[in-house]
């Protein structure tokens, strides 16, 4: 069986290649993303396995069905790029990944609050020119302070238990009202 890669990077290649080895598909990749004009480089595949920035809208899924395909498959747990009513109608069946863990997701929130609170993307690149200079480089101690939250999903509260665990003073939620530890304990999956 032939399968189209859309959107690919050297570790997608990688991976899906070596994974492949047990199962001996045909893997066919193409580093430009998803649209009408290059839809028609799915010629033979029954599968096409796509990204975030990848459009599957009617006029491609057309295409794609026209090509014999019978799988979309998304490397992601969004899809929006999907138009999922087209795909129902052209027969083509659309699966995607269920879910990011939410601990990755939380903790890469607080890097990212770090970073610009401590502004370590700018320090990397000063003491790359060996400049060690602090003007500019000062942030300030999140202990104590209130930090806001929009939306309290499986992401959020693994978030609000971070933040409560590094000592903010409150967590809040986008109502402005406060919000209380929250013990998040994961569904088993079988």
């Amino acid at each position: 069986m032939k399968i189209t890669f859309y959107g690919t990077h050297s570790y997608d290649r990688h991976c899906f290649s070596d994974i492949n080895k047990d199962f001996g598909f045909e893997l066919n990749y193409h580093r430009s993303f998803l649209e009408k004009r290059n839809a028609d480089l799915t010629a033979g595949a029954k599968a096409v396995c796509i990204f975030v920035n990848d459009r599957a809208d009617r006029e491609v899924l057309t295409i794609l069905k026209n090509q014999g395909v019978e799988l979309l498959a998304l490397r992601c747990a969004g899809f929006n790029n999907v138009d999922l009513q087209a795909a129902s109608e052209l027969g083509i069946k659309v699966a995607r990944v269920p879910a990011y863990s939410p601990y990755a997701i939380a903790e890469h929130a607080i890097a990212l609050i770090m970073a610009l609170n401590r502004k370590t993307h700018r320090a990397f690149y000063r003491v790359r020119e060996s400049n060690f200079a602090l003007h500019g480089l000062m942030g300030f101690d999140l202990h104590g302070k209130t930090a806001g939250i929009i939306g309290t999903g499986k992401i959020a509260k693994i978030l609000i238990n971070i933040l409560q665990f590094c000592h903010e003073k409150h967590v809040i939620d986008k109502s402005g009202h406060p919000v209380d530890l929250v013990i998040y304990i994961p569904e088993k999956i079988f």
